[in-house]
């Protein structure tokens, strides 16, 4: 939709850049939040439908939620809508794979983003939501209101601002992308449609990373009826875990071990230890963790943090962010026939050899280096979190006037615990806020939901309080 012309009231105005399920959900609990007097909220998205954003808008039938349905919602009191949604339109009646014999339901990703654009459109259609299928190209500052200008030509001047854009993409190794940047069958961000299009039946395939980005292209090949051999290659070679065979209670308690990486690190080993002369997995260790990682985050020092994200983030990432059994079952298929191997180690270098790519291995536990010949290289390395502000132009000229700077974790942009954007004076500004991934580096746990949800929910509760606070002003005055 179309957004139509601003009011030429004195409403004030609230522009959300981007229109994934960060943006659309703060949207969503603006429109309906105690504002003090009703904002204009326009949302910049050129997609075709805002709460769909870069994981919901894939229509490939192997990519699943990665959450039991039961778990995700727009809601953060109604962690079932999205349940409830679904068995209120029969909407996986063409999916007889989502339900999983425990009952759970892991549908096609898509559904999601279906469920949200649909809470999102009597907002659009009464004009209290505004959305600009746009891509925003500039955002300035002049006497004290924000202008953002995109690439229809249009200005939308803001009081306030949220930047809820998608983390930023893969990157390719430097010397992988300009050697191998010429080969049909390089493939350096599978996010773009059709990614994978271009790879054979038989080719003999290379992923470059081993997460779930990995674990969604071996699946989505598979679909396709992808037969050569596979090798994923990361690092430290963790595969993605999948879900507890049945629901596990959640177990532990973290805050008091909080003090460094190590102690953390320490004290989940010997719960999970704990947890197991129980009967308890580890799922229900990790869950704990998560639940309480907001302060987790916060009892940790910045030197620490930063230590936990260079040496135990992985670790980290292939527990927490699961798999759904759906994918699970193909990487445990593909292992199990040999037409998957997983390794630990880096590639050292690569290059172009007539159609095929030769490439320097080095495995982690071998002292000498492995050449490998491969049809096809897919990076799948995982969001370039640090490059953030070079990836935007309107990003790095909020960053160049000193409105924003990264975050010292280098896992998104600086903000404070009220999510205002810290400038390189070090100061923060109440009209320039971060919702979503992007503020993950302040507050520890913002890439999947229901952290993200809440989120959302957090920054439009504290949009619509400084709007109260200036009606207020305004009224006194």
């Amino acid at each position: 939709m179309q957004s139509k012309p601003l009011p030429t009231s004195k409403q004030p105005v609230v522009a959300i850049i981007g229109g994934g399920v960060s943006g659309a959900g703060v949207a969503y609990h603006l429109a309906s939040a105690n504002c003090g007097e009703r904002p204009v909220i326009v949302v910049f998205e050129p997609r075709a439908e805002l709460g769909r954003g870069l994981a919901y808008d894939t229509t490939d039938p192997a990519h699943r939620i990665n959450v039991p349905a039961v778990k995700m919602s727009l809601q953060p009191d109604d962690v079932g809508e999205f349940q409830a949604w679904i068995e209120a339109r029969d909407a996986v009646a063409d999916d007889p794979e989502a339900k999983q014999p425990d009952g759970l339901l892991f549908p096609r990703r898509r559904l999601f983003g279906d469920y949200v654009a649909s809470l999102l459109k009597p907002l659009l259609e009464d004009g209290t939501v505004r959305h600009c299928r746009a891509t925003v190209t500039g955002v300035e500052r002049h006497a004290g209101r924000w202008s953002i200008l995109d690439d229809k030509g249009g200005v939308t001047e803001a009081e306030i601002v949220a930047i809820a854009t998608s983390h930023p993409p893969p990157a390719a190794p430097g010397r992988l992308a300009a050697s191998l940047a010429a080969h049909p069958r390089f493939v350096a961000d599978t996010t773009k449609p059709g990614a994978l299009d271009v790879i054979r039946p038989q080719d003999r395939v290379l992923v470059i990373g081993n997460g779930l980005t990995a674990a969604d292209v071996i699946a989505s090949l598979a679909q396709r009826g992808h037969a050569g051999s596979m090798t994923a290659i990361s690092r430290r070679g963790l595969r993605s875990r999948g879900h507890a065979p049945v629901p596990q209670p959640l177990f532990g308690d973290f805050v008091d071990a909080a003090h460094s990486a190590g102690s953390l690190l320490t004290a989940i080993r010997a719960t999970i230890d704990a947890a197991k002369a129980l009967g308890i997995s580890w799922h229900g260790v990790i869950d704990q963790v998560r639940a309480q990682g907001h302060d987790l985050w916060q009892a940790l020092p910045i030197a620490e943090r930063r230590r936990l994200v260079r040496h135990l983030r992985p670790y980290w990432d292939v527990h927490r962010f699961r798999i759904a059994p759906q994918v699970e079952a193909v990487l445990d298929a593909a292992v199990a026939t040999g037409r998957l191997e997983i390794l630990a180690g880096s590639v050292a270098d690569a290059r172009v050899e007539g159609e095929r790519i030769l490439c320097t291995l080095h495995p982690r536990h071998r002292s000498e280096p492995l050449e490998e010949r491969y049809d096809a290289v897919v990076v799948t390395t995982g969001p370039a979190h640090g490059g953030i502000i070079q990836t935007q132009p309107w990003l790095a000229a909020l960053a160049a006037s000193g409105h924003l700077t990264l975050d010292p974790t280098d896992l998104g942009l600086a903000c404070t615990e009220r999510s205002e954007a810290i400038g390189s004076s070090g100061m923060s500004d109440p009209s320039l806020l971060i919702s979503g991934p992007l503020a993950r580096g302040t507050f520890g746990e913002l890439m999947g939901l229901p952290q993200v949800t809440e989120h959302a929910f957090f920054v439009a509760t504290e949009i619509a309080a400084k709007l109260r606070a200036t009606v207020t002003t305004a009224h006194t005055a």
